[in-house]
């Protein structure tokens, strides 16, 4: 099981650094190919929407491939978007390359989400998931401080070709140590598309935009504000940025344990908590030492919400979360687009540096805000959501007789959820075989 979960870890780290090294290498870029910084900063953006487009279309395309099978797929398209990324000789094809690397970003997440939780125990399929985005948060403190470098040293090329060969290394992995998984039955693809008729869904996909966009409104102004208010040097960016990675790390593993507890509860402490660190950012990014401590809080705050937003969006989305897991990770994207898009209109109007970390605040509030109305309304309809549910087959895809019962421990009977399989007049394969 954990030679599996570093699999996914290992292409989650090779993911992860493509899509930010970008930013500490915009200069060589920018001069090497004849443009502008601004035009150099799109291969950021245009990265960003291609995560958010490709994210529900690759995962629908490989709705019916065996999950191992859509994961080597996957990692085979993201090596060979990279490597025509250290092969560009202009402006296009780097967009090119960057494009076609982004298209399986929320696919990978998304699925490798499912299969992680499907490797462990139900009691521990939030810390499985925290697990495989470890790569993730390693890309932040390891990849891209490690990538810039090498871009500096010897050309921003060489870090496209050092990231593909993690993608091969990553690959490898996959083949070797994920174990095989049945294909999803005929008609995956029209349960997995069901599953957005529910509302607890899109309140759990809001909520990831809204909190995960609170943490990238302050985040993408981080150094700025620690040179222009907290007094530090340029140079000091790079190990602040280190520093806010460790954060990360340390995030990630106890969200990931909290939600595994309590995901409801944990996510709104999480949520709250955010909310609070970002206020106090504000007031302690004027003094060095301050800001420092404050940073690292922010960032293990900041990356635990991952875990139990994740977590939160394939609960509701049981018995079909593929699709919408990955549609989670295209809302992780949204909600850096938007954090940083009002961040910068805050400055833009002359509102200070500290300005993006209040509407950080905000936006981690009204997280919060829609978290408590989805646990309300699942108060009110009496659910009692339980452990992270493996995934299911279709009741009508699968013969009572060949499945056990206690396979689906946590399934509820019909009148106690009336959103699961709504529209198809199914009934789940307990109750059948009951009968």
């Amino acid at each position: 099981m954990r030679a599996s979960l570093l699999a996914l870890a290992v292409g989650a780290f090779g993911i992860g650094t493509t899509e930010f090294v970008i930013v500490g290498l915009l200069p060589e870029v920018a001069d090497d190919l004849s443009v502008s910084i601004p035009s150099a900063g799109m291969l950021v953006t245009g990265y960003a929407l291609g995560v958010v487009v490709g994210a529900p279309l690759m995962t629908a395309a490989g709705a019916r491939l065996p999950r191992k099978t859509m994961l080597v797929v996957l990692m085979a398209i993201f090596i060979a978007g990279n490597l025509l990324c250290a092969l560009a000789g202009d402006y296009a094809a780097l967009m090119g390359g960057r494009l076609i690397a982004a298209l399986t970003h929320g696919a990978f997440f998304g699925i490798g989400s499912v299969v992680a939780a499907d490797l462990v125990a139900p009691d521990r399929r939030a810390s499985a998931i925290a697990l495989m985005f470890t790569g993730l948060t390693l890309a932040n403190v390891l990849g891209v401080p490690l990538g810039t470098f090498l871009g500096q040293e010897f050309g921003w090329r060489s870090t496209f070709w050092a990231v593909t060969g993690i993608g091969i290394v990553g690959l490898l992995a996959l083949i070797t140590l994920v174990p095989a998984q049945p294909a999803p039955q005929s008609g995956a693809l029209r349960g997995e598309l069901a599953v957005f008729r529910r509302p607890q869904v899109w309140l759990a996909l809001t909520t990831t935009v809204l909190g995960f966009g609170g943490v990238f409104a302050s985040f993408t102004y981080l150094a700025p504000m620690m040179t222009e208010l907290a007094g530090f040097s340029d140079g000091a960016v790079a190990w602040l940025l280190v520093l806010f990675g460790v954060g990360l790390c340390v995030g990630n593993v106890l969200g990931g344990r909290a939600a595994d507890r309590s995901l409801m509860p944990s996510l709104y402490l999480i949520l709250g908590g955010l909310c609070l660190v970002l206020v106090i950012f504000t007031f302690t990014s004027r003094a060095a030492l301050p800001a420092a401590v404050t940073l690292a809080a922010f960032g293990a705050i900041g990356f635990a919400t991952v875990p139990p937003l994740q977590a939160r969006v394939m609960q509701q989305a049981a018995g079909a979360p593929a699709l919408a897991s990955a549609a989670n990770i295209a809302a992780f994207n949204l909600g850096n687009a938007l954090g940083a898009w009002l961040g910068g209109l805050a400055v833009a109007h002359g509102l200070g540096w500290t300005s993006p970390t209040w509407i950080g605040a905000g936006l981690a509030a009204a997280g919060l805000g829609t978290a408590a109305l989805s646990g309300h309304l699942d108060r009110r309809s009496g659910r009692r959501p339980g452990p992270l549910p493996a995934q299911q087959v279709p009741a009508q895809q699968v013969p009572a007789e060949q499945v056990p019962a206690e396979q689906f421990p946590s399934a509820p009977p019909p009148a106690q959820h009336p959103s699961a399989g709504a529209g198809h007049g199914t009934r789940p394969i307990v109750e059948q075989k009951s009968r």
